[in-house]
């Protein structure tokens, strides 16, 4: 398991920002960030999309040094209305941009 610091894996998802909004007609992106329970961190964006706003996330484990590793390859979008159920399980970045 490869650790990195949290500012390095914010700064790689930054740099691919300005791309996916063109790409995938996006109205407005950003990061996300969010500790879970135990060792568990979320990274990911947080995303505008016809007028919609979702959480898009990956898992990470947190060591003793407050480093980061993948914990899977599994994206989550999370919507951010409380009716609404988390789309889970994809293996990639595009599959979630395409179905949201």
């Amino acid at each position: 398991m490869e650790f990195l610091s949290r500012e390095e894996i914010l700064n790689n998802l930054q740099q691919s920002m300005p791309a996916f909004i063109d790409q995938y007609n996006l109205d407005d992106i950003g990061l996300y960030e969010e500790q879970g329970q135990g060792d568990v961190y979320y990274i990911g964006y947080t995303v505008k999309k016809n007028g919609k706003t979702y959480h898009i996330h990956t898992p990470y484990h947190k060591n003793e040094h407050g480093q980061l590793a993948s914990q899977q390859k599994s994206w989550t979008a999370e919507p951010d209305e409380p009716d609404k159920e988390d789309l889970k399980g994809y293996n990639d970045l595009e599959s979630v941009f395409h179905d949201i």
